[in-house]
Order: C-alpha cells, then structure tokens, then sequence
C-alpha cells in the first residue's frame, strides 16, 4: 500500500527523563496504520498526543490540516478524531442507543458523514439498543464504544489496544468487525497494539515502536519481508500475503488461496471463492530445494527466486528471501543447508510450504 496525499504527519521528540520519544512519521491517509512494539516503547504517547491528550512540542497535520505546530495548539475537543480505549468506557446509565446518540450529538448534523445504521450494521449492534452497559458481554461493550466513536464523523479513528481487555474467545468474536471498518470505511486508523495477530490481520503499514524510536516503518507486507531488520511478531520472522479464495476442496477440508505469480493451499474456514484472505507464512515453516519433489507430503511446491540473504540472530542460522511471483517469501536455514544447496541471489529454488503451518 502506497502512501495516500495527504495523510498523517506526526513529529515529536521529548524527554521524559527515564522515557524519550522522538519520531517524524508520514502516515497513509486511509487504511489502518499499526503501532507495534513492547510495554514502554512509546505507543500510547504517540497516540495521545495524536489526540492531543498530552501536550508536548511537535508538528502535527491530519488530510492537511495543522493540528499541532509551533505556534499553535488545536484542543482535543476540537480535533476531528474517535478515540477507543483498551476499556469500553460506556456511560453506565445509558442504554447502547443513548451512549451512540452521545457520540452523534457532537457533531453537527451537516458535518456528520456516518450514520447511524450503517454503525449498526457494520459492527452488528442493532439488537443491542435497549441494553445497558451492564447486559453486555465484553466484545458487546467494545463494539459499541467503537461505533460511538465512529458516529463522531471522525477524520481519524486512534484505537489504543482495544482487544487487550478480552478474553481469546471475546477477541475472535470482534475481529471480524473489526475487519469491516478496514474494508468498508474510508476513514484511516492507527491501532496500537503488541498482538501479532491482530497487526497481521488488520494492518495496511506498521510503525514498530522501540525505546521511543520508530526503527521500521512500512506497508505491512514489504517491511515484513525486509531482511536487513527482521521483525518478530510474535514467536518469528514471517511474511503476509493478501490473497483470494481461489478454490475449494471439500472432500480434504482444503481451500487455495490465490495471490499474483502462485496460489498456497490452507486449512478451509468455509470461505467462499472469490473472497480476500491475508496468509502468514512463517519462516521456521518454509523449507527450499532445488529440484521438483513429487515424494513429500508437502502440499505448496512453488517455483521462485532467491533474492537475498542475511544473517539470522544465531550463528548457525541464515535468513534466504525468495521471489514467488510478485510475493516475498521469507525462509530460515542452517548456514550449512545454504551452503549446500549453492544458495545465492538469482538462484532459482523450489519453495515449499506445508499447508498445516500456514495461518490464514
């Protein structure tokens, strides 16, 4: 994904004493922007002075907007933006109806650009309008402090770990969700997070956080795949296809995601040909040969390029990208395998990818 004119402009450098954070991002204008990276490394600072909540020298503009310059200071009251917190927050004596018409009356009824049945249909909340906060399941609470937000028309919606309240039950129950407002509204997100499977799910770029510093910033599938600094979401390093659902086989349970130059066979969740899906593949998980092997119960066997290679964070070890059409894929090998094999840039590779360890 390519960076949309105008977008997000965000410079800051403080010192906190024992916490610094200086940053000069050039965020997209639409899409959901992630803030990745552990406790401590600045994400939650960057997002309240996004929203003005913390007051700190900086530069700061939205669609070209000035937000936040040297020589002024829009509050946060007057800042176009919907923010979730990690805790719902809902008003404990308003039904779902009244905590959603709360976040419309901010607005002026000229200026509002989403209304309220599309919020309740996105986020699947109609049957909810009655309800008090204290008859909602905790997925049910988030859903509505989202559209709540939504229902401000905002110009950016700043989500700070808005999962991290829930249970794994409650997070795959929103997810989907969460899912829709990425496809089907035209408003950019910037989602702190430090769940690896909430980024790979929904992130078009990533920001990764360290000690106050962003040290990889990207769409999401090409920093990824960057070698020269591998980021571990999670256990490893790993890739992120977009892909399509291009066929299904029901007799083995399989479905065959489509991307441009290959297709990888997954586990099938019941989706639908034609439908889009991301497909993680880790690199622990991707093996390379030089020839065709037709005696192996690995079902991915796709032709591709080796394009670069990098040290690992062992000595035993070597990370090898290879081209599959228009994909990265990202392998991790013994140096003696890579040795082997004659592995070096250019060199043509089979890459083979068990169905089993793809995650879609």
């Amino acid at each position: 994904m390519s960076l949309c004119s105008p977008g997000i402009k965000a410079k800051f450098k403080l010192d906190r004493g024992e916490f610094n954070l200086d940053v000069d991002l050039d965020l997209p204008g639409r899409g959901v922007t992630a803030l990745f990276g552990p406790s401590g490394s600045g994400k939650t600072t960057l997002l309240r002075l996004i929203a003005g909540l913390d007051r700190e020298p900086g530069l700061l503009k939205v669609n070209g907007e000035v937000w936040q310059d040297d020589t002024s200071f829009v509050p946060t009251h007057r800042r176009s933006l919907g923010y979730v917190f990690q805790e719902a927050s809902l008003f404990p004596h308003l039904t779902t109806r009244h905590n959603l018409e709360y976040g419309m009356k901010r607005v002026p009824r000229e200026e509002r650009r989403v209304d309220l049945g599309r919020v309740l249909d996105l986020l699947g909340i109609g049957h909810l309008l009655e309800r008090k906060p204290d008859r909602l399941s905790g997925g049910e609470r988030q859903r509505v402090a989202i559209g709540r937000a939504l229902l401000t028309s905002p110009r950016v919606l700043l989500m700070d770990e808005p999962l991290s309240a829930l249970d794994m039950a409650r997070k795959q129950e929103i997810l989907p969700y969460l899912e829709r407002l990425h496809d089907e509204l035209d408003i950019p997100i910037l989602y702190v997070s430090h769940a690896p499977d909430e980024v790979v799910r929904l992130a078009d770029y990533i920001v990764v956080l360290n000690n106050g510093r962003a040290v990889a910033e990207g769409p999401l599938a090409e920093t990824l795949a960057r070698l020269d600094l591998p980021i571990r979401l999670g256990e490893d390093v790993g890739v992120v296809l977009d892909a399509v659902i291009g066929e299904r086989d029901e007799a083995w349970h399989l479905a065959r995601a489509d991307f441009v130059g290959g297709g990888l066979w997954v586990r099938d969740n019941g989706l639908p040909c034609g439908h889009h899906v991301r497909v993680r593949i880790l690199a622990r998980d991707v093996s390379l040969s030089l020839t065709h092997r037709e005696d192996t119960s690995i079902l991915n066997l796709m032709q591709g390029t080796v394009t670069q290679i990098a040290d690992d964070n062992h000595p035993a070890l070597v990370l090898v990208r290879a081209q599959v059409g228009e994909a990265s894929i990202v392998a991790r090998l013994t140096k003696r395998s890579t040795s082997t094999l004659g592995l070096l840039p250019g060199k043509p590779v089979w890459v083979q990818i068990k169905a089993v360890a793809l995650i879609g």
